[in-house]
């Protein structure tokens, strides 16, 4: 199994709707890639610390793919534009991806 994490850093004036990312976002991204191999999205909020200090990403989304060939497929697909462009819809900050290998 292929994970994608994106992560969206917690960044001064920027702006994260996470009841837009977890209604529609989401959705849209299971409907998507669902047919093309996605097995499973797992969205995490970042929270304060102990101490109150801001947490270092506001969301996290983990995708978890059946294959780097789904994978593939998905991004190269004809709806990955459509969820690319629904990201300003939720968020102005630039997300860091990260591809790990799930045992």
């Amino acid at each position: 199994m292929i994970v994608v994490s994106v992560m969206y850093p917690t960044t001064e004036g920027g702006k994260f709707d996470m009841d837009y990312y977890n209604a529609t976002h989401i959705p849209l991204v299971k409907e998507a890639f669902g047919p093309t191999g996605l097995m499973s999205v797992q969205v995490l909020q970042g929270l304060p610390g102990p101490d109150g200090s801001k947490p270092p990403y506001v969301a996290i989304a983990n995708l978890v793919f059946e294959s780097p060939e789904a994978l593939q497929k998905s991004m190269g697909g004809p709806r990955a534009a459509e969820v690319v462009g629904d990201i300003a819809n939720f968020t102005d900050i630039a997300p860091s991806r990260q591809l790990s290998l799930a045992s």
